[in-house]
């Protein structure tokens, strides 16, 4: 009598949202999100898109309910709200100003709070620093919305990874540490959908 057969069925994918985080004329973030998209969608493991936050425009916050009191959200956040709702984990691809990220993304982050909690976020980032400053903010950002993020991330010079400070020509030797995070960040992403969604 032969054994049984046993199926390994493959983990669900999950969805990663790659958030565009400067909206400013001339911003760098299209361009490197683009490069971010590029080798994430070669993978199998989940399925990626780009969010723009120029396709989400909001003014400075301005709900007197905090977001983590589970109110409905004003009109004009419910768009962003949904979009993050959807996405189990993301990238965020941001600029460095003056040590920090761009006040778009916070004020973004800031507009919600149980549609982020337990998933999952990496990070990608630029500058004349590699915009690392601003990566360490948004970790502390991130813990207080309750998102878990990943270690490895990428960071490109605004000096050798954009030709004339302006075309972004990233080193080849970056590649790897998007590869890298983006390991982390599916596994990471694949167990916190199990927090929100434990098995039956």
């Amino acid at each position: 009598m032969s054994p049984p057969q046993t199926h390994h069925e493959s983990p669900p994918k999950i969805r990663v949202g790659i958030v565009l985080g400067s909206t400013r004329p001339g911003r760098h973030s299209e361009e490197v999100a683009r490069y971010v998209y590029e080798i994430a969608k070669k993978r199998t493991d989940a399925e990626f898109e780009l969010v723009d936050l120029k396709d989400y425009p909001m003014p400075p916050l301005d709900d007197p309910i905090p977001p983590s009191m589970g109110r409905p959200h004003p009109p004009h956040a419910k768009a962003w709200a949904e979009k993050v709702a959807s996405l189990d984990a993301f990238v965020f691809v941001t600029p460095e100003y003056n040590h920090s990220t761009s006040g778009v993304l916070k004020n973004a982050i800031d507009y919600l709070y149980l549609e982020w909690n337990n998933k999952a976020a990496g990070f990608v980032s630029y500058g004349s620093a590699g915009g690392v400053r601003a990566v360490e903010h948004l970790r502390q950002i991130m813990a207080e919305v309750q998102v878990a993020t990943v270690r490895a991330q990428a960071f490109f010079s605004i000096f050798t990874d954009f030709e004339n400070f302006s075309k972004f020509t990233p080193d080849p030797v970056k590649e790897p540490s998007v590869t890298t995070m983006l390991d982390q960040l599916v596994a990471w992403g694949r167990a916190l959908k199990t927090v929100r969604s434990p098995p039956a």
